[in-house]
């Protein structure tokens, strides 16, 4: 038994021992290892609450870049809708225009086509009234070379005018 049952001196310095321990290891590995653990845990809190931040704030801008892109969209939809309408003026314009410019172009045509008739016309009754003048006047040197036939001519005009 006496194998089995510690002697009272050995227990007294075991203990003295181990409380010496307990105060060296108090004051220089726990207090620096508590240091460390709660600082440890206050870096992971400060972590934790930064990230909660950073995905609120990438909540936030995502939201907002959302809101940005259909701002965008529906001011591109309005820019295409006021290019298709400008567009569409654009080409009216350009078809009345060219209406018009065809009308007056034709007016000018048909004024320039009567300008030339007319003066065709003209030009034909002056060759008319030529030809005619040439050919009274072959048929008058023919009737007149005949004596007989200018006094009978002179006779019948005296006869139709009255005095």
């Amino acid at each position: 038994m006496e194998l089995v049952l510690p002697d009272w001196g050995l227990v007294f310095w075991t203990s003295i021992t181990f409380v010496f321990l307990l105060v060296l290891l108090r004051a220089f590995a726990w207090k620096p290892i508590m240091a460390a653990i709660g600082e440890r845990e206050r870096s992971i809190e400060d972590a934790l609450l930064k990230a909660e931040a950073a995905k609120e704030e990438m909540s936030r801008l995502t939201n907002e870049n959302e809101s940005l892109i259909k701002q965008a969209r529906a001011e591109r939809d309005l820019i295409l809708s006021e290019a298709r309408k400008v567009k569409e003026n654009i080409i009216s314009e350009a078809k009345e225009t060219a209406h018009k410019e065809g009308a007056r172009m034709i007016e000018l045509a048909r004024v320039e086509i009567n300008n030339q008739k007319a003066i065709a016309l003209a030009d034909v009754k002056n060759q008319v009234a030529t030809l005619s003048l040439e050919i009274a006047e072959k048929i008058l040197r023919k009737q007149f070379e005949d004596q007989a036939k200018q006094d009978e001519l002179v006779g019948q005009l005296l006869k139709e005018v009255k005095l």
